[in-house]
């Protein structure tokens, strides 16, 4: 297949930063979109050298990735994360094909559903273009002219992981995603390094356990990919468990708040990504855009929730003592740029911090207790569920309606989204799979199907915190 498509270039002036000497900026700007006879074709926006930056350079990869994906030249990649988000959105399509000609990569789909496939492109081309995903690239580059600010322990290993070596950054867009029918937008603190060398930013077990979450309240299986669309406060690809752990955070808010969500220097890839994420063409009829979940822990991972609370401050209603929150389940809706629809939010725990500091404790009203987790948990994938079939909904009256049915409530007093989880099987078989995990395999020591054995056959009440927890669990049914 053949593709010939014309590349559309434009000056653009960025705004400039008194006293820094800025690198070049990046200009590509959107680029057509042809529908051929067995499908559709279109190039990537800007030259070759800007679109390679924009996806894990081929030497990063893996073998085992490049033999599972058949990956063997820079056009695999593209190629290979092209396919992963047009199977996140569930569109039909018998091929793929990426082309690299000196101008730059061209993509073509064979398919039937030219629609479908001709939307996902102008999204896919506006996705990696110079006023969203190249604004990584713009941010990542004003931050090396910084001494000290890129990679600042470049050389040195910085967790125990032998996969991870020496602390590497790189910048990295969150690629395979849906782009065209997802539902809502999880927003997150940084990709492991892990992820850009397996060149998949959805098979982990932050994703997984979502996944769990998700079924618990109704959503099937075959449309949990709706729900998987991530974008990180910081485009960086670096050591997990390494790069954000408080003895070593390279990752502060700052750095995001900075290089990534900073108008004085026209690096706005966080809010403009928000905003192409949460208007895919499903919201143009309603009055809000998708939801948000703004992911990050108090014990684990919260410098998205911080950089949140940065960003909007002058929206977040303030709390008695005039403090701006930020806490988890809570709700209420932001303006993400000028003039756009509002946006319903949720804050809530990072997804696998249940997974990491979880544990039963003798009081389930507060974390780290196992129980207390899974409760704000489900509410969170309840809340982002409703938004589906009520998309003009009001972010607190749906997460109250949520809370009512995870959390203990008072006969003729106000919902409350805190205090006592309820009895209940969801919340029993989650907490059995995340109380016990197998770090050798690598994965929860037991399956659903034993975690609600358990829970149905020998927990007293539905209690995944008995007195002998620690011997009477999931792990002991067959």
């Amino acid at each position: 297949m053949l593709f010939f498509l014309a590349l559309a270039c434009g000056p653009k002036t960025p705004p400039v930063a008194a006293g820094l000497a800025l690198p070049a900026r990046p200009v590509a700007p959107a680029t057509d979109v042809e529908i051929t006879a067995d499908g559709v074709a279109w190039a990537l926006p800007g030259d070759l050298e800007y679109q390679r930056q924009l996806y894990p350079p081929f030497g990063y990869v893996s073998a085992e990735a490049r033999a599972k994906y058949g990956i063997a030249s820079q056009a695999d990649v593209v190629r290979h994360f092209t396919e992963q988000s047009l199977q996140q959105d569930q569109l039909a399509f018998t091929r793929v094909e990426v082309v690299e000609l000196p101008v730059g990569f061209y993509v073509g789909v064979t398919t039937t559903d030219k629609d479908g496939v001709s939307a996902f492109a102008a999204r896919h081309v506006q996705f990696l273009d110079d006023a969203h995903g190249g604004l990584a690239l713009w941010g990542s580059a004003v931050c090396k002219t910084i001494g000290g600010c890129w990679n600042p322990m470049a050389g040195y290993p910085v967790n125990t992981n032998a996969s991870d070596g020496a602390s590497k950054w790189n910048p990295y867009l969150p690629l395979g995603m849906g782009l065209l029918n997802h539902r809502s937008l999880l927003l997150m603190h940084y990709p492991p390094w892990v992820s850009l060398q397996e060149v998949d930013y959805l098979d982990n077990m932050t994703l997984d356990r979502w996944v769990r979450l998700l079924g618990a309240t109704g959503i099937p299986s075959d449309q949990a990919s709706f729900y998987k669309t991530v974008l990180d406060v910081n485009p960086i690809a670096a050591p997990g468990s390494g790069e954000s752990e408080y003895n070593n955070d390279y990752f502060p808010i700052m750095l995001a708040s900075t290089y990534f969500s900073n108008e004085s220097l026209g690096a706005t890839y966080i809010p403009s990504m928000i905003s192409l994420l949460t208007q895919p063409p499903s919201t143009q009829g309603a009055s809000q855009t998708l939801p948000l979940l703004v992911g990050g822990s108090p014990l684990y991972d919260p410098q998205a929730p911080a950089w949140f609370r940065v960003a909007f401050k002058e929206q977040l209603q303030p709390d008695p003592s005039a403090i701006v929150p930020m806490e988890v389940l809570q709700t209420g809706l932001v303006t993400i740029q000028p003039g756009a629809k509002p946006t319903p939010y949720m804050g809530t725990n990072h997804m696998i911090a249940a997974g990491v500091t979880g544990t039963c404790t003798t009081d389930p009203t507060q974390i780290p207790d196992m129980r207390q987790y899974e409760a704000q948990d489900l509410v969170a994938a309840c809340w982002v569920n409703a938004y589906h079939t009520s998309p003009d909904a009001d972010p607190t009256t749906v997460r109250d309606g949520c809370c009512a049915k995870y959390y203990v409530q008072t006969p003729g007093q106000p919902t409350v989204c805190s205090g006592t989880p309820v009895a209940s099987e969801d919340i029993c078989w989650l907490a059995e799979i995340d109380l016990f995990f197998d770090d050798v395999k690598i994965a929860p020591k037991c399956s659903e199907a034993q975690a609600k054995a358990w829970c149905t056959t020998r927990a007293v009440g539905f209690d995944p915190c008995p007195s002998d927890w620690q011997t009477n669990n999931c792990t002991t049914v067959p």
